[in-house]
């Protein structure tokens, strides 16, 4: 058993490491390419992907009728949304501090719960909420309270953040309807149908122009890989064996996985000031966890980097 357990937690660890690894792989890929270019075919690959092994472990579920405009209005809030304000905010902030941002996603998921299911709003939950703004805050602000980073960067990230509480309201209404694997292609499906036209208006003759970057390209099939379909695999695998709870509270360490790839393999460099915001930020997420630990929300955001 103990045995059992270490593999759900590792296969939890790898899923956070290949997202984490996600903000610095965008960035690389930038060097080269557009926010949409990475988005389209970072959603076709891992697409392509979802159906092969859905068809062959016969998972794939057919879509009841008129669950269609809940998956339009899933896939609107996310991949289409989350991945234009996380992948736009890119552009403008480093990867540590869009994925300090992002990483506060399931904070905002009992506040979601509350207004459009009328769940009870913990106490627990509205601290861990005041500790990580500030947290949040000593990323972002100096001393004197001037940005260190770009304010249009900072609400592109939040709106990514806001896309996923969207995108969580919508699927708690289908989940007990549809496995994961089934939600997860049609999602990316239709994501890359919503993304085709704004490529071929703004960045496919951009792409076409611009000579094949190796390096730029394989960032983007690495996310397709390892951030939109392994991560989600594993994930899913952790969260069937040690619950979601104790999953999601993996989440919490990205940052810090950002932080230090970012400075691995970017050079990015973090200040003791926005050092100390990391540590309360996380600190913050795992004290409005705890009353997930006392009782069940139903469906979770489905985490997206």
């Amino acid at each position: 058993m103990k045995n059992k357990s270490v593999l759900y937690i590792g296969a939890a660890l790898l899923s956070m490491i290949f997202w984490s690894f996600s903000f610095v792989w965008i960035k690389i890929v930038y060097e080269a390419y557009g926010p949409l270019t990475t988005i389209f075919f970072r959603l076709l690959i891992s697409s392509g992907l979802m159906l092969v092994f859905v068809f062959l472990s016969r998972k794939l579920q057919k879509m009841q009728r008129g669950d269609l405009r809940f998956f339009l209005l899933m896939a609107f809030f996310e991949p289409f949304l989350y991945f234009m304000g996380e992948s736009y905010g890119l552009k403008y902030v480093s990867s540590t501090v869009a994925a300090v941002i992002v990483a506060t996603i399931p904070l905002f998921a009992p506040v979601a719960a509350w207004y459009f299911y009328k769940e009870k709003l913990s106490r627990t939950s509205l601290i861990g909420m005041i500790i990580t703004f500030l947290g949040v805050s000593l990323v972002v602000f100096d001393s004197s309270f001037n940005f260190t980073a770009s304010p249009l960067g900072i609400a592109l990230e939040f709106l990514a953040v806001f896309a996923a509480i969207g995108y969580a309201s919508v699927l708690k209404g289908i989940s007990h309807r549809y496995n994961t694997f089934t939600i997860i292609t049609y999602q990316n499906l239709i994501g890359a149908v919503f993304f085709l036209p704004f490529w071929l208006a703004f960045e496919m003759n951009d792409f076409i122009r611009v000579p094949f970057n190796e390096t730029s390209f394989m960032a983007i099939v690495k996310l397709a890989i390892f951030a939109s379909t392994f991560a989600f695999l594993l994930f899913t695998y952790s969260v069937r064996n040690l619950g979601i709870n104790k999953s999601n509270v993996f989440i919490n360490v990205i940052p810090v996985f950002v932080a230090i790839f970012a400075y691995l393999v970017l050079g990015d460099q973090l200040n003791f000031h926005q050092m100390a915001g990391i540590a309360i930020v996380i600190a913050g997420l795992f004290l409005s966890q705890i009353n997930w630990k006392r009782k069940k929300h139903g469906s979770n955001p489905v985490y997206q980097a």
